[in-house]
């Protein structure tokens, strides 16, 4: 009996490791794979160089399946196609229900939350009257803490998981910002803003200052996680010649970093920035300290010459189109057909700009971008002034629904050097994602899709669903928004976003 419980104790040992070495991987904690099952729409390329096919650079499947493994896209396809390759996959259906990649906000004030929709003055006045007292409450990391909160409650339930953020002028802030982040594994890029003449003396950062606590905040936070670091001297017509040669020697330094500044927005501070720094244009401003190449973002860009475009064009810098806050500030209309020319072609992020932009929703950035395309291609197609005639970009000027939903995914993406990770459906790219609602929104809005389809079953009735959520729709066409593979917001239940987030 001795022999006989030693053999059994024997064979037990060498099965439970047997189980241990080959049949773990299967089992690990590690490996959490989930599905989701909807409709999908995508992007693979820019639709601006398919005019007339624009359908060619996209992805529609009215049965979809997206297999995710820890927050990270493992397989995206047909139903039919991928369901059978993961049997007993645990799947989520979510069914009369687009899902789009999560929309990336490329241009955005934290610290301006509380004032979005503040009346009646263009840029500068609004600045010294909003938005200076507002940003210097955030020295309380108290009041920076409720704040931010509110601001990532807005952005997820507008739909938004990534953004490219200004930050604010004090460190303790932007490290609250950067924690609520890491928190909630939004990818975020924010910085410090920079800005030493123009403002009140206690808002101003003088060059020393602003150079070593935008370098102690590279250090804790650049590539933490989710997170990543711009270099933000705020605009060149409140940052001194030595403020922007400390952003050079930053850039010098972290050369893995962003640069996000404001360029060309208001015609007064156009104008007078040149003036300032000595320079023939506004964006020379920031040429003169080699600022400005790839993973350079120019905030706003409406005043913009032909020869400033083509410069941002060929140092594969960024334009920040934010509609909202140039109709609502009265700064002018961002030239989306000149920027979109296939000869000097402007890599665009859209944003909201709040404060000036009055509304977190990309959505809401989409109903106004397609306006202003409109006034533009009314100028250029020859009834206001012949000599402006210009049809290629008057065509340009119009907003289809691929041309903007590729600008919030994979062209937003694009435009911040960060389409290795996110903006489509790609295996291997983190999931982020909108569950849209396509009847979401005011009143008048199912009846009005109920014209187009019930369901969507072709490109065509995605297409124009997608149309009338950003023409007729609001934020209420955003049911659900993940992020990294975890739903942090459904619509109804938003006193509950924060506490079904586990700190990291």
């Amino acid at each position: 009996m001795a022999n006989s419980s030693r053999l059994k104790l024997a064979f037990l040992t060498a099965l439970v490791f047997l189980i241990s070495n080959f049949s773990m991987p299967a089992l690990s904690a590690e490996t959490e794979l989930q599905g989701i099952r909807s409709s999908f729409f995508d992007f693979v390329d820019d639709p601006w160089k398919h005019i007339g096919h624009e359908e060619e650079s996209a992805r529609f499947y009215p049965d979809g399946l997206l297999v995710l493994d820890n927050g990270i896209i493992k397989a995206y396809g047909s139903y039919d196609e991928i369901a059978p390759k993961y049997p007993g996959l645990a799947i989520t259906n979510l069914p009369g229900r687009i899902i789009v990649p999560g929309f990336i906000d490329g241009h955005i004030h934290f610290p301006q939350t509380r004032v979005l929709g503040a009346y009646g003055l263009q840029l500068l006045p609004w600045l010294k009257e909003w938005i200076f007292p507002e940003e210097m409450k955030y020295k309380d990391t108290g009041y920076a803490k409720e704040g931010v909160k509110h601001y990532f409650d807005n952005l997820l339930a507008g739909g938004t998981t990534t953004v490219q953020d200004f930050g604010v002028a004090f460190r303790p802030a932007v490290e609250v910002y950067f924690d609520e982040a890491s928190r909630r594994n939004m990818r975020v890029i924010c910085g410090l803003c920079g800005m030493d003449r123009g403002g009140p003396a206690d808002f101003l950062t003088p060059p020393d200052q602003f150079y070593a606590d935008s370098k102690a905040l590279i250090e804790k936070y650049h590539r933490h996680g989710r997170n990543l670091f711009a270099i933000t001297p705020r605009f060149a017509y409140g940052d001194s010649p030595e403020l922007l040669a400390k952003c050079a020697m930053l850039h010098k330094e972290y050369p893995d970093c962003w640069i996000n500044t404001h360029v060309s927005e208001n015609p007064t501070e156009t104008t007078n920035a040149a003036k300032l720094h000595e320079c023939p244009d506004y964006l020379a401003c920031y040429e003169k300290y080699g600022l400005v190449g790839p993973k350079f973002t120019a905030g706003h860009g409406v005043w913009l010459s032909d020869s400033e475009m083509k410069r941002l064009a060929k140092a594969g810098a960024s334009a920040a189109f934010c509609p909202n806050s140039n109709t609502f500030l009265g700064s002018g209309l961002f030239r989306l057909g000149r920027a979109t020319d296939p000869n000097n072609r402007v890599r665009l992020t859209f944003g909201t700009d709040v404060g000036g932009g009055n509304n977190f929703c990309m959505l809401n950035v989409l109903d106004q971008a397609y306006k202003v395309g409109m006034c533009n291609n009314t100028m250029l197609d020859g009834s206001v002034d012949p000599r402006w005639h210009n049809e290629a970009e008057a065509e340009r000027n119009k907003l289809n629904a691929y041309r903007a939903f590729y600008s919030l995914t994979l062209g937003g993406a694009q435009g911040l050097y960060l389409d290795d990770l996110i903006g489509n459906f790609t295996p291997g790219k983190e999931a982020d994602f909108v569950v849209l609602d396509w009847n979401g929104g005011p009143l008048a809005t199912k009846w009005h899709q109920s014209l187009i389809c019930d369901k969507p079953t072709t490109m065509k009735d995605a297409e124009q669903l997608l149309f009338g959520v950003m023409a007729v729709g609001d934020e209420r066409a955003v049911d659900e928004t993940w992020v990294m593979g975890r739903r942090l917001y459904k619509k109804g239940s938003e006193e509950s976003i924060a506490d079904r987030i586990s700190a990291k």
